[in-house]
């Protein structure tokens, strides 16, 4: 019973594997024979590589060529093709079909001719070439198709075939795609060379400047070679090359041009080098509309307008300054171990950057002081976030204008190279060979900048005057502004504030055991109870805005003028200890008069400084001395 089962599904599925060969394989054969069959053309139309329409209209006759990958205009112009508008072109020839057909033969014997088809004389004539594929031969086939009239119903057209032995009625889609209008046939770009394959720019006016500007891409970077070696912005740059490439024809010049087309004396040379290509726009002189120019290609007779905003007219007429890299100085910050600052009759101050311990991000920096040479050079921590700041200020030191690149001997004799107002060396990582020097010359008042370059370099800038207050040689301009911080551990026992030339108490108050700060405070009136908060809490880590001289002076000079020291504070600070029980110490800090809304000056024997107390402290020793 199983093996009758097992010999029918057998049968069974041989029939339909035979039904399928021979059956279905027939069907797909005849449907491909009616799909040639209905195809006006066959191999013919595989690899068109060019293409001739004529016509009678005006403007409708063109040639188009293949080169390579890419489609030409040869005639009116030339100029590259619209690659989606010969694409249509193409598709609609390779994949034209015909509706019905008929033979010429038979017209004679109907009472027809050719002329009422249209096909006398035909709207429109295409001629292609294309690779003689059916031979297998290197030569080439050339194809003629003609386009006659409309037929009386539907939107159709007839077409002689190219051995003129049959009428095809085809869809009049491939008329429209041979019809379109010059200026959508071809492309509108003139640079195609894009920013990331872009390896160099050339601009050159006409006599009589006669400037040429180069400017090459090296890895990241975009310099100039010519008028100047110097550094170029690189976004500017590449901003300039995205506009040069969204450049688009206005209209060609077919008809009634310029007297003298562009290439014979072009007013301006504009050439992007690419990867084993350059494209040179040669422009000519306005056109008339608005910042609209006469303009050819290099490699071809084509004229035709452009229009160049105004703004990227200015880049490329004056490109040597508004594509310079304004930035006088070129490194990075983090790569720099020691910054030398030098000023006239000064000694030369350097802050080094300290080794960071196994772990640790930034060690911070120090000063190191050139002392007498028994005394050997001097070190103290520097103010990280300061030094921090002044490389921020080296890095963005922009030219408010490029002085000069060929400076005489007497231009840097005015300009204050000869004794130089400020010299600020970086040195980088790579040791004393990587090093790079700011030279700062004189201030000037009436145009209110001060003259700059890097050493050994002959191009001057003018910058900002600020740079010099930024660069001072002074150590306490470096100085670590945190004085000191006590430990979380440490508690203040006792603080006195009094008035220094006899002692009166302004407050004074010492904790008794177990006391707190706030219950001390606790009687006091609002506005000195919270001055009384902000005092204990400056002095627990006590900071300088800013430090005016080192030592610690009887007498300080402070706004104009010499005065003595008018407040004195004293804070009892308790440390816990070991067997020996806690440890005590009393710091001393002594205040002048207020002299602004922001400045107040305080001294230190132990920190042997006087500085300007920050905001906090200063506003709420005004509450507690005040009239």
């Amino acid at each position: 019973m199983r093996s009758k089962v097992t010999l029918v599904l057998l049968f069974l599925n041989v029939a339909l594997f035979a039904f399928i060969f021979f059956f279905e394989r027939d069907f797909r054969i005849e449907r491909a024979s009616l799909e040639a069959r209905r195809r006006v053309l066959g191999a013919e139309a595989s690899d068109i590589r060019s293409l001739v329409v004529s016509g009678p209209a005006p403007f409708s006759s063109y040639s188009l060529e293949r080169r390579g990958d890419s489609w030409f205009i040869t005639k009116p112009v030339e100029w590259p093709a619209n690659a989606n508008a010969v694409g249509r072109i193409i598709n609609e020839l390779q994949f034209m079909e015909h509706v019905t057909s008929f033979s010429t033969r038979d017209l004679d014997k109907n009472g027809q001719k050719l002329s009422d088809y249209g096909l006398d004389q035909p709207k429109l004539t295409v001629r292609f070439t294309s690779g003689d594929a059916a031979a297998g031969s290197a030569g080439a086939r050339t194809t003629v198709l003609r386009i006659g009239d409309a037929t009386k119903v539907g939107s159709r057209l007839y077409l002689l075939s190219p051995d003129s032995e049959r009428i095809h009625v085809v869809d009049r889609s491939l008329a429209d795609s041979l019809a379109v209008p010059f200026d959508q046939l071809r492309s509108d770009t003139i640079f195609s060379i894009p920013v990331f394959e872009a390896r160099s720019v050339n601009l050159q006016t006409a006599a009589p400047t006669g400037v040429r500007v180069r400017l090459h891409r090296d890895g990241n970077r975009w310099s100039f070679d010519t008028p100047v070696i110097a550094r170029a912005d690189k976004k500017q740059t590449e901003l300039t090359i995205n506009e040069l490439n969204s450049l688009r024809v206005k209209s060609f010049v077919l008809q009634n041009g310029p007297a003298a087309a562009p290439s014979a004396a072009p007013a301006m040379r504009v050439t992007l080098e690419g990867n084993n290509r350059q494209q040179t726009l040669l422009l000519g002189g306005p056109s008339g509309a608005a910042d609209t120019y006469y303009a050819q290609l290099e490699d071809k007779s084509a004229v035709f307008t452009v229009e160049i905003p105004a703004t990227l007219m200015n880049t490329l007429r004056y490109a040597s300054d508004e594509l310079r890299d304004r930035h006088v100085m070129d490194f990075d910050p983090g790569s720099v171990t020691s910054v030398a600052l030098s000023a006239p009759n000064q000694p030369e101050l350097a802050l080094q950057r300290l080794e960071p311990a196994a772990g640790s991000h930034d060690a911070g920096w120090q000063i190191i002081r050139r002392g007498a040479v028994a005394q050997g050079p001097q070190t103290m921590p520097a103010d990280s976030a300061a030094v921090q700041r002044l490389l921020s200020q080296l890095e963005t030191l922009t030219a408010l204008k490029f002085q000069s690149d060929a400076p005489t001997a007497a231009d840097l004799e005015n300009w204050g190279f000869n004794k130089p107002e400020r010299e600020v060396a970086l040195t980088l990582t790579g040791g004393p060979s990587s090093q790079e020097t700011l030279q700062i010359g004189l201030p000037t008042q009436r145009e209110n900048v001060a003259y700059a370059r890097i050493a050994g370099s002959s191009s001057v800038y003018a910058v900002e005057p600020d740079i010099l207050s930024e660069t001072s040689a002074s150590p306490l301009a470096w100085r670590e502004r945190l004085l000191y911080s006590l430990p979380s551990s440490a508690r203040i026992t006792s603080m006195s504030l009094s008035n220094a030339a006899d002692n009166s108490v302004i407050y004074a108050h010492k904790l008794s055991d177990g006391e707190t700060w706030d219950a001390a405070f606790a009687a006091e009136a609002a506005p000195r109870k919270e001055a009384l908060a902000t005092l204990l809490s400056e002095v627990r880590s006590l900071r300088a805005a800013r430090f005016v001289e080192d030592g610690f002076p009887d007498k300080v000079f402070a706004a104009g003028e010499v005065r003595t020291w008018r407040y004195r504070l004293d804070v009892t600070v308790s440390l816990p200890g070991g067997a020996g029980g806690a440890q005590e110490n009393t710091i001393k800090l002594w205040f002048a008069e207020r002299t602004g809304g922001s400045e107040q000056l305080a001294g230190s024997k132990e920190f042997g400084a006087v500085f300007a107390v920050e905001q906090p402290l200063l506003d709420a020793l005004w509450t507690l001395t005040k009239p």
